[in-house]
């Protein structure tokens, strides 16, 4: 499968090296095409990986991954082009987090607005998937590191697009149809990236970010 891995930093080059191995071909972009790190990350991945600009990788990708740092993501996207993206799934790893005041970080939209929801209303024509934006990227692709169970949260509008996302991430990375719980609407990735300053909490407490939560569901009456 050729799969479009937008962003260069760690969850970037975690998944996209991960995707490799599983013998998929991917293509990192990032605002100039010879990159330094997608550069370093093509001749760590082999075979299988390739490099180019943000609009190079949306072309190549049947399904595109953003992974670009949510302050700039909509930037991003807009560079490689609705044309592009266009009918595609794109899956939104990314939160907006500021980080220019230092930690903990703040978030540049929240409560009444989210980013999935900014990014599904600049392309209303790409399938929008909120995934995988609550763990840390080594979870994102091991989730075995975390012994017993522990879920994801998915959002979005398009049913078929978050069905045809539940199975690629248990082909690609072994999550469990058990393990993904869909939230519904993209509105409601809201909620999961109003969780990152929680979730940053939490990794300064625990010491480790690998680490994920799990979901006890009651049988009373709601």
């Amino acid at each position: 499968m050729k799969i479009a891995v937008l962003g260069t930093g760690i969850v970037g080059t975690t998944l996209g090296s991960k995707l490799v191995e599983a013998g998929n071909a991917v293509m990192m972009g990032s605002r100039s095409a010879n990159n330094p790190k997608a550069t370093d990350w093509v001749e760590s991945a082999g075979e299988g990986a390739s490099r180019g600009t943000f609009a190079d990788a949306a072309a190549f990708g049947e399904v595109v991954l953003n992974c670009t740092a949510g302050m700039a993501s909509l930037e991003a996207l807009e560079l490689a082009a609705r044309e592009n993206l266009d009918g595609k799934i794109l899956m939104d790893l990314a939160n907006p987090l500021d980080f220019s005041q230092g930690m903990p970080p703040t978030l540049t939209v929240c409560n009444t607005d989210s980013l999935g929801e900014q990014i599904q209303r600049a392309f209303p024509r790409v399938k929008v998937v909120k995934v995988l934006n609550t763990l840390n990227a080594a979870v994102m692709v091991r989730p075995d590191l975390v012994p017993g169970d522990h879920e994801i949260f998915m959002s979005g509008d398009d049913a078929g697009a978050k069905s045809r996302v539940m199975e690629l991430l248990g082909t690609w990375f072994g999550w469990k149809a058990r393990d993904v719980i869909d939230l519904g609407g993209i509105q409601t990735c809201r909620g999961t990236e109003m969780m990152l300053p929680m979730w940053i909490t939490l990794m300064g407490a625990l010491g480790t970010p690998t680490f994920n939560l799990h979901v006890v569901k009651g049988g009373g009456a709601a």
